[in-house]
C-alpha cells in the first residue's frame, strides 16, 4: 500500500470521505486520490515521492507555477508582522486599487475569503439593490457551495429548480432559476414569466465547471442586453476566468461588461481570498456605507494580500504572460488534436487561452446536457494511465484544465507524447 493510499484510509476515518473538498476524493476516476507533499514551477510530489506535470495549478491560481519566487518573497517578508489583525491594513487598499485598476467594471471591491463567499455576497447586494428576490443561473455553472446555487433544473429549462443537496429547502430552491448556457431563448422566457422579479443572472463567461465550455458567439452580449432589458443586474462569476483570459478577465476579452464580478483564487497567489466588486452606485449598498450586511474577521488577510499584490502586479506589468499562455494552449491542443486524428478519434477539444478539456464524445459541448454524453469510464482510465505517466489531470471530466508560464516546450511536448500513449490504453483496456 503507498503512502498516499495509507494517508487516504486514515483520512476516512477522520474526515467525511476523506477529503475537504468531494472532487479530491477521486470518485469519478476510481481509484485513491493521491496525497501531495510539495510543488515546485511545473510539478507535483506526492507523499511516495513521485512528480507529476500540473496541469491544475490548484483550480487556476498558479498561472505563474508554483512557489513563484516573487510571490513566495512577499509571503516570507509579510510573515514577520504577524498572520493576522482583524483591522484595515494598507495592502487592502492597494489591492483595492490594483484590481480597480486592471478590471474593467470593477469601480469599488471588497475583500472576502473564498470564491463561495464572494458570489455569495454578490447575490445578497443583487437582491438588496433592486429589491427582487429571484435569480437566475446555468445548468452546469459553479459558483460555490452557497444554498442559491445547489439547485439542478428541472426537464425543462422553464421549470423551477429543486434542491441539489439536502439541506437545501425548497423555498431557496424556488428563487433560484435554470436555464441551459448558450441557450439565450430560455433566458428571455424566464425573464418574461418572472417580470420584474428577478434581481440578477449569474453566469461563468467561460465556464470551468462542466469543463471548458466557451460562450456561443452572441451569447454574452444577448445576456448583457436582456439584463438591460429587464432591470436585473447581470454578475460574471470570474473566480476561475480572472486574470487568467486576460488582466481583466473574460470581460476584457470578450468586451462584456457585468454590473458585479466575483473574483478569487489568483488574487492570493494561491491563498484562501475572494472578492467581490462593481459600479461604485451598487457596492456602496454595503456596510458599513449601506444597509447590505456582509462581513469577515479574516477579509483582506495581510498574507494572503502580499500574495496576491506580487501575483497581481507581476501580471499587470508583464502582459507577455499571456501571449506565453495562449501559446502554450495553442500547442497543447493543436497535438491533443492531432493524435486524435491519428488514433482515428473524434472527440471533442473545447479551448480559450490557458484553458481547455478534452470530452469523450464526439458531440459538440456548448451546455451540460451536451457534457452529459461523455464516456465517463473511458475518462477514468485516460486519467490514470495519464497518472501513471506523470501528468496530473483534474480527477473530473467535468473540469476545465489550467496551464501555467512554467511550462516549457519539452514539457508540453512530453504531455502531448503521454496524452497518445494513454488514449491508446485506456481504449485497448474498453476493447478487452
Amino acid at each position: 500500500m503507498t503512502t498516499s493510499e495509507q494517508l487516504f484510509e486514515k483520512a476516512k476515518t477522520l474526515i467525511p470521505g476523506g477529503v475537504n473538498s468531494p472532487v479530491r476524493a477521486f470518485r469519478s476516476v476510481g481509484g485513491s486520490p493521491v496525497f501531495i507533499k510539495s510543488a515546485k514551477g511545473p510539478y507535483l510530489y506526492d507523499e511516495d515521492g513521485r512528480e507529476y506535470i500540473e496541469l491544475i495549478n490548484s483550480w487556476g491560481p498558479m498561472i505563474l507555477g508554483h512557489a513563484f519566487e516573487p510571490v513566495e518573497k512577499a509571503v516570507r517578508d509579510a510573515i514577520q508582522y504577524s498572520f493576522s489583525f482583524g483591522a484595515p491594513t494598507r495592502k487592502e487598499v492597494e489591492m483595492a486599487e490594483l484590481i480597480t485598476n486592471m478590471v474593467p467594471s470593477v469601480e469599488k471591491v471588497r475583500m472576502v475569503n473564498s470564491g463561495t463567499e464572494a458570489t455569495m455576497a454578490a447575490i445578497r447586494v443583487a437582491r438588496g439593490f433592486t429589491g427582487r428576490d429571484k435569480i437566475i443561473k446555468f445548468e452546469g455553472c459553479y459558483h460555490g457551495h452557497a444554498d442559491s446555487f445547489l439547485i439542478a433544473a428541472g426537464s425543462g429549462a422553464m421549470t423551477m429548480g429543486i434542491p441539489d443537496s439536502p439541506g437545501v429547502t425548497k423555498a431557496t430552491a424556488a428563487d433560484t432559476l435554470t436555464a441551459p448556457f448558450n441557450d439565450l431563448a430560455a433566458v428571455e422566457k424566464l425573464l418574461d414569466n418572472n417580470h420584474n422579479q428577478v434581481a440578477a443572472i449569474i453566469l461563468e463567461p467561460v465556464v470551468g465547471n462542466m469543463g471548458c465550455v466557451l460562450p456561443e458567439p452572441g451569447f454574452l452580449e444577448g445576456v448583457r442586453s436582456l439584463c438591460d432589458k429587464h432591470d436585473a443586474l447581470l454578475i460574471f462569476d470570474e473566480v476561475m476566468t480572472g486574470f487568467r483570459l486576460a488582466k481583466g478577465g473574460a470581460q476584457e476579452r470578450f468586451g462584456i461588461t457585468p454590473d458585479l464580478t466575483t473574483m478569487g483564487k489568483i488574487i492570493g497567489g494561491g491563498m484562501p481570498v475572494g472578492a467581490y466588486g462593481g459600479r461604485a452606485d451598487i457596492m456602496d449598498i454595503v456596510a458599513p456605507a449601506g444597509p447590505v450586511y456582509q462581513a469577515g474577521t479574516l477579509s483582506g488577510n495581510p498574507i494572503a494580500m502580499s500574495a496576491g499584490l506580487a501575483m497581481l502586479h507581476h501580471l499587470n506589468d508583464h502582459p507577455e504572460v499571456y501571449t506565453r499562455l495562449d501559446q502554450i494552449g495553442e500547442t497543447l491542443v493543436n497535438g491533443f488534436r492531432a493524435s486524435l486524428v491519428k488514433l482515428g478519434l473524434n472527440y471533442t477539444i473545447n479551448h480559450i487561452g490557458s484553458m481547455f478539456t478534452l470530452f469523450m464524445t464526439e458531440r459538440s459541448v456548448t451546455n451540460f446536457t451536451e457534457a452529459k454524453s461523455c464516456d465517463l469510464p473511458l475518462f477514468g482510465r485516460y486519467f490514470h494511465a495519464m497518472l501513471k505517466r506523470g501528468v496530473y489531470l483534474a480527477p473530473s471530466q467535468f473540469e476545465s484544465l489550467f496551464l501555467s508560464v512554467a511550462l516549457t516546450d519539452d514539457l508540453t511536448a512530453q504531455i502531448i507524447q503521454a496524452n497518445e500513449e494513454s488514449l491508446q490504453e485506456a481504449l485497448a483496456e474498453h476493447d478487452n
